[in-house]
């Protein structure tokens, strides 16, 4: 029961502080008390475009090439007031990022802060700030610093499965040129609103969102702007946004889609190109993780793939092989975020025999 307080006091004390995206004070205070647990190992500070992150490892400092790391952030997403105040309600802990992934970080800074000084190999945790956001400038930037892995297990919430594929991301932009002309007279113009209609139309034939949960590539149409600010005006500008999430393997054919669908004297913009993560099952590490988790929960550990992403991302298309790993939750980002307390119990053991291991 001594070791379920601990990781409920450091879950709950990481919960009260309001670790939104950019809110430099309070994710520095985060931070700095995941550094103070852990003040008897090396801790090297990292910045980058005003992020901060720590690699805190069992090594001299400099020392880059370990064998796993275990990845957490402490960035969540924006929740009202009083999701900064936990309460336990049963087995489940509220609050906001609960269990993405404020307890589990906070399973993981402990298991580490009790045993990486007893483990035969190099160890590292990785506290970040900016996952949220994209980890471009907390994991990202620590792995052009010259960290590698041999393998990586990332704290999202699965339910104690295992995430080991995941969709990539595209964000694109598309600018229409038409020609203006008086709202009076459209015939005398190219309406570039329209142009983004019709090529709206056209991509939405080629590629269909489901209408539930299935593992096919998707696309959202999240934004359209023009710089016309008149209603008597033939806009002769505009430009759509378009957040595309596709599967292993079809990043080339979604592209040949989209640039054979564009209008003559449109131009495509690529903002962020982020490949698809495909984890081989049979890793040996992936099957360690499992069996440990089989004998610890008398439940099968399965293998699925995430709609979203995650940090792990960033080690994958480096070819160092990662997976998702936490506990149970739901109401993820919603008013009533939660995590389940035993299963933080069964998570702690799984990190830490999965470490321990490893030693044999």
């Amino acid at each position: 029961m001594q070791k379920q307080h601990d990781i409920l006091k450091l879950a709950k004390e990481l919960i009260r502080i309001p670790t939104i995206p950019n809110s430099k004070v309070h994710l520095k205070q985060a931070l700095d008390l995941v550094k103070s647990s852990l003040a008897e190992y090396t801790i090297e500070d990292f910045f980058a475009n005003g992020q901060i992150s720590s690699l805190i490892h069992n090594q001299a400092k400099g020392f880059r090439n370990f064998k796993f790391v275990l990845n957490i952030h402490l960035d969540i997403i924006p929740a009202k007031d009083n999701q900064y105040s936990p309460k336990i309600i049963g087995d489940k802990l509220y609050g906001a990022g609960a269990m993405d992934m404020k307890a589990n970080a906070a399973c993981c800074v402990l298991v580490f802060k009790e045993y990486a000084k007893n483990l035969d190999y190099p160890l590292a945790l990785q506290v970040t700030t900016d996952e949220e956001i994209g980890g471009f400038d907390g994991t990202a930037y620590q792995l052009k610093n010259g960290l590698t892995a041999e393998f990586v297990i990332s704290s999202e919430p699965t339910n104690l499965d295992i995430v080991n594929q995941a969709k990539g991301i595209m964000w694109l932009e598309v600018e229409f040129k038409g020609k203006s002309a008086h709202g009076a007279y459209p015939w005398k113009g190219n309406n570039a609103l329209f142009q983004a209609s019709d090529f709206i139309t056209k991509l939405s034939g080629k590629i269909k969102n489901p209408v539930k949960k299935d593992w096919i590539t998707t696309i959202n149409f999240s934004k359209l702007n023009t710089v016309n600010k008149a209603f008597n005006k033939v806009p002769d500008q505009a430009c759509l946004g378009m957040d595309i999430r596709f599967v292993p393997g079809d990043h080339d054919r979604i592209l040949k889609v989209i640039k054979k669908l564009l209008p003559k004297g449109a131009k495509l913009n690529i903002l962020t190109n982020e490949p698809a993560m495909d984890v081989d099952p049979e890793n040996m590490h992936i099957k360690s993780l499992q069996r440990i988790t089989k004998s610890i929960t008398n439940k099968k550990c399965k293998l699925y793939a995430a709609q979203g992403s995650s940090d792990v991302r960033h080690f994958v298309k480096l070819g160092m092989p990662g997976v998702e790993f936490g506990p149970v939750g739901g109401g993820i980002g919603s008013d009533e975020e939660w995590v389940s307390i035993s299963s933080l119990d069964d998570y702690y053991e799984i990190i830490k025999t999965f470490l321990l291991d490893a030693t044999k």
